[in-house]
């Protein structure tokens, strides 16, 4: 099997797929716990259940501002690796 940018005989660094592989893990898990408030909010509202729409907004909100960190730390990353080139 091929990997993309796999070169024959080229060592692959397992700390750099570690990180990716934990960097997608938590990018899932933010995605999951948004959707999991979306939901939440919806039944909220469907219900008239005000306190599970609130607390699916803040589920929601908390998702966000994770994944807004993951955006930062992706760019942080992509600035570190274009001064290693």
């Amino acid at each position: 099997m091929t990997y993309p940018g796999y070169r024959e005989g080229a060592v692959i660094d397992t700390r750099q797929t570690e990180e990716v592989l934990m960097g997608l893990d938590d990018k899932i898990e933010n995605k999951a716990e948004e959707a999991t408030g979306k939901v939440k909010e919806e039944v909220g509202d469907a219900t008239g259940n005000e306190r599970l729409e609130a607390e699916g907004r803040a589920d929601q909100s908390e998702a966000n501002v994770k994944q807004a960190g993951e955006k930062v730390k992706d760019a942080a990353d992509d600035v570190k690796d274009a001064f290693k080139k």
